[in-house]
């Protein structure tokens, strides 16, 4: 099931760390099994073999945090506050940031959208990830349209800018599209926002995973990155950034930890990090997200290397399927990460997608990827009026059979089509009679 290689075409191999999954074997309906061809990391990506490792050494440990004088709980405490230097080190922050651990992406900017000085202006392009579009609220809050080339987008944050209200002002981006890839002008708009006084939130979390992150070098004020998409899924993510605003504002959740002093008529907050951690913490998925940060950091180039030559191959893969439109952003071709997204002529994406799960065993999204603005904007750019599109993402745990296989079935299915039938159940397509078993700790 690959597709012969280009005589002239040389693979060079890459030294990235090792996922869990790699070697899965999924059931096809045919009855046949073959390996996971997972092309959905920018939903969540699978956790690394060094993350499950540090956790199982971990865990004999594992206790509270803080408050304990057991010895457990003294290591569990010492893993918890070194992950904050490890997660300030990943980023480039200034020693000053505050490190603060969230759920994920979407919790981080809740939480600094909770912690604005009141009348913030917020400017942020309508194309946003919802986790970046939808916590701002208020009447100085200015959805931009992102324009289709990086020079206006500069030019429209500054005009948007402009036209703010005098008081504090935020620009909220993010650093890689969710749904082309496609890298935006980071540090150009914080130049930008620098001449008008504003604030940057960089929303890192499709950014991270692939390219080095520096908050010194891009200027930005906050950056906000979750673990599930980091190859840590155990449920942590991080706000990293300036302390003044969040020591400031009310705590985002009241309860045990966030308390210094609890009277019968007074409450004193914690200043630091811990004033927006209330409960128990996560400790488990702060300790994975740390150690997913260290190796990834080990192995920059590596990374860098491996998903440029499987994006160059899938490109080039993709554009021999008759009827394919891949979405873009940006009029021109522009820096990416490995996540591409497009329409296939006649084909519906959820219908689509089951197909190649159910007869190929590849993995891919469907749907408006939580950017409904930015993906149905892009089709109908395209052409397309589905209002849905298929997103393919690759990462550590991408092969070239992987991008090959995926790029034959694509042919296969737009010359033959299926070779099952398939129905819309519960809002979602699938094989109709499906014969696959779910795994044995399911049944």
């Amino acid at each position: 099931m690959t597709l012969a290689l280009d005589r002239t075409e040389s693979l060079t191999c890459h030294d990235v760390p090792a996922v869990v999954g790699a070697d899965l074997q999924v059931p096809l309906v045919n009855g046949e099994q073959i390996g996971y061809a997972n092309l959905d990391h920018a939903a969540s990506a699978p956790c690394l073999a060094a993350v499950r490792d540090a956790i199982d050494e971990f865990l004999p440990y594992y206790a509270s945090v803080h408050r304990g004088a057991g010895f457990a709980s003294q290591v569990s405490t010492k893993v918890y506050e070194r992950t904050r230097e490890v997660l300030r080190r990943f980023v480039d922050a200034r020693q000053s940031d505050t490190v603060i651990f969230t759920r994920n992406t979407t919790d981080s900017f809740n939480l600094l959208a909770r912690s604005l000085p009141k009348h913030t202006s917020v400017v942020v392009f309508d194309t946003e990830h919802h986790a970046a579009l939808l916590p701002w609220k208020g009447p100085n809050v200015r959805r931009i349209r992102t324009p289709r080339t990086r020079l206006e987008a500069v030019s429209a944050v500054d005009s948007a800018l402009a036209e703010c209200p005098a008081g504090p002002r935020l620009v909220v981006l993010t650093g890689a599209s969710n749904v082309t890839g496609e890298l935006l002008p980071v540090k150009e708009i914080a130049a930008v926002a620098r001449k008008h006084g504003a604030r940057i939130a960089l929303d890192a979390a499709q950014l991270a995973p692939h390219r080095r992150v520096s908050v010194r070098d891009l200027d930005v004020d906050y950056v906000a990155l979750s673990g599930h998409k980091l190859y840590a899924p155990f449920g942590a993510g991080a706000l990293i950034g300036r302390a003044d605003w969040l020591r400031a504002a009310e705590p985002y959740l009241a309860g045990g930890g966030a308390t210094k002093v609890v009277t019968e008529s007074a409450v004193v907050w914690n200043s630091g990090p811990e004033r927006h951690e209330a409960g128990s913490p996560n400790t488990v998925g702060v300790y994975a997200l740390g150690v997913a940060c260290e190796k990834l950091a080990q192995s920059w180039d590596d990374v860098a290397a491996h998903e440029a030559d499987l994006l160059d191959r899938l490109h080039r893969g993709l554009a021999a399927v008759p009827g394919l439109s891949e979405l873009r952003l940006f009029d021109a071709a522009v820096d990416r990460v490995s996540t591409v997204s497009f329409a296939l002529d006649g084909f519906t994406p959820g219908w689509l997608a089951a197909v190649l799960s159910a007869e190929y065993g590849i993995g891919v999204r469907d749907g408006a990827f939580c950017a409904h603005v930015a993906t149905k904007r892009l089709l109908r750019e395209a052409g397309s009026g589905a209002g849905q599109a298929v997103r393919v993402s690759l990462g550590l745990g991408t092969t070239t059979e992987h991008v090959d296989r995926l790029v034959l079935a694509l042919r296969q299915i737009v010359a033959r089509g299926a070779r099952w039938t398939y129905a819309e159940q519960d809002g979602r397509w699938a094989p109709v009679d499906d014969p696959r078993e779910l795994p044995s700790f399911l049944r």
